[in-house]
């Protein structure tokens, strides 16, 4: 790896986490009355305006081991997570497909699904709104990386979505929810036809490994009516098949 590549891979990790919490602050804000535009970040307990010192991605949280210098209280390791992954895409994106216009296109798409997932986090609600940007994103990251597939690409997309639509269906809902079958149609595009079987396994791995560990920490009487939004695991385990390459079942 050359200097000028290492600098641009640290340019690009440093924009991801800015712009993750960019995202992370518009969920935050949205349907609460606040705009992103003119009102200042504060403490959710104290309701200090935060400073530069409190708004640098990540480490603000490290420096500040994950508490509020004014009060004290808990600020969710959440935010320095998802900084810390959408930093890490964006310079894994590079890796793949380099200083070109794709990677504008690739980075684009990630920061819409981190709206997705974010959004359906805190309000179990898949906003179609965004999935339709976030589809057309993908299908021209597709258009540009590999024209040449563009046919198999939405054949193998399609076929992923109607699987879970397929789920949805069967399950009234319960299995599946509807807003899933588009994300994994766009999933699908952006990921390409390679990694959309490995995705979808990782997918349920990460939810099974997840789903297990809320059941081991919370107590039997407070488990009932759990809801855990599927789509945060769609995306990881879309993206790790991506840009890992990695194919638990290489016969397929």
């Amino acid at each position: 790896m050359t200097l000028l590549t290492s600098l641009i891979a640290i340019a690009l990790a440093a924009l991801g986490a800015v712009l993750a919490s960019f995202v992370g602050v518009v969920v935050e804000r949205i349907h609460t009355g606040a705009t992103w535009a003119n009102d200042r970040s504060r403490c959710d307990a104290c309701a200090r305006t935060l400073t530069t010192r409190d708004l640098l991605p990540v480490i603000s949280w490290l420096i500040a081991r994950g508490i509020c210098r004014t009060c004290g209280a808990r600020i969710p390791v959440r935010h320095a997570v998802v900084e810390a992954i959408t930093a890490l895409s964006f310079v894994s994106a590079y890796s793949v497909v380099g200083l070109s216009v794709s990677l504008l296109f690739m980075c684009a798409a990630l920061l819409v699904l981190l709206f997705i997932v974010l959004y359906d986090m805190r309000h179990t609600i898949v906003s179609m709104r965004a999935v339709l940007i976030f589809i057309a994103l993908a299908l021209s990251y597709r258009l540009l990386v590999t024209p040449e597939l563009i046919g198999l690409s939405l054949l193998v997309a399609g076929c992923a979505a109607s699987v879970f639509l397929l789920f949805h269906l069967i399950s009234r809902g319960r299995a599946m929810g509807l807003g899933d079958a588009p994300v994994v149609l766009g999933l699908s595009l952006l990921a390409g036809p390679p990694a959309v079987l490995p995705g979808v396994l990782f997918s349920f791995w990460i939810g099974a490994i997840y789903g297990i560990g809320v059941l081991v920490t919370t107590p039997r009487g407070h488990r009932m009516g759990i809801e855990v939004p599927f789509v945060p695991f769609l995306a990881l385990g879309f993206l790790l098949a991506y840009f890992s390459g990695w194919n638990p079942l290489p016969l397929f």
